[in-house]
């Protein structure tokens, strides 16, 4: 049997009322994430755990197979929006790179429209005060992936002003939009360059760099 087919038979031996519990699903998606996968994946990620840099735990779970759990979560819970975001903020809490990765779809495709909340301000209110520079990204590429409308100036400028993470999540945020063909104002430009990044030449510094040269 295929991974994929045994993770969809997996998936739909759960009993739907547990998609009207946030903590139900967060408990099946981490059973979920393993299946399908070749133990010799999994024992490799495993040994690079200590490499990982901020993630609870690393399994391999490919990104074919997370999107099939992602897809099963949004059509199932379809009529329960608040469910999905709840799980969002405990896959980020919990913290596993495959709860990350799942966030990133989950959020992605959920219909803002019907929320009330943008995107953003979900993934922002979500983060930890420390991430891997991965995490991020994940959640970035996804949204603009999904076409999810670009944060304002103002939310930018709010992130600039809150915590350090939130600095961080501007500046890649702004990195990304820029690198998919959309101008950045000067006065966003002119806040980013005041956003803290480490010494030397890391990644951060090189995202900042890019960001705001002329």
């Amino acid at each position: 049997m295929s991974g994929a087919r045994e993770l969809d038979d997996y998936l739909e031996s759960q009993a739907f009322s547990s998609h009207k519990s946030s903590k139900k699903l967060a408990k099946i998606v981490r059973e979920a994430y393993p299946i399908g996968v070749p133990a010799m994946i999994m024992k490799s990620s495993t040994d690079r755990l200590g490499k990982s840099a901020g993630y609870s735990f690393h399994l391999g779970t490919p990104d074919d197979l997370l999107r099939r759990v992602a897809s099963w979560i949004l059509t199932n819970s379809s009529d329960s929006q608040k469910v999905i975001l709840e799980l969002v903020t405990i896959l980020w809490k919990r913290h596993g790179r495959e709860d990350v990765a799942l966030a990133a779809l989950l959020l992605a495709n959920l219909d803002f429209s019907r929320i009330g909340v943008t995107p953003w301000s979900i993934l922002a209110s979500s983060i930890n005060n420390s991430e891997p520079l991965e995490a991020l990204l994940l959640s970035i590429e996804e949204l603009f992936r999904a076409k999810q409308n670009v944060p304002s100036d103002e939310i930018l400028i709010s992130w600039c002003n809150g915590r350090l993470i939130e600095s961080h999540l501007a500046l890649i945020t702004a990195y990304s939009s820029k690198n998919s063909g959309r101008e950045l104002s000067e006065t966003i430009i002119d806040v980013l360059k005041d956003v803290k990044v480490p010494d030397g030449d890391s990644l951060l510094g090189r995202i900042k760099d890019r960001v705001v040269q002329s």
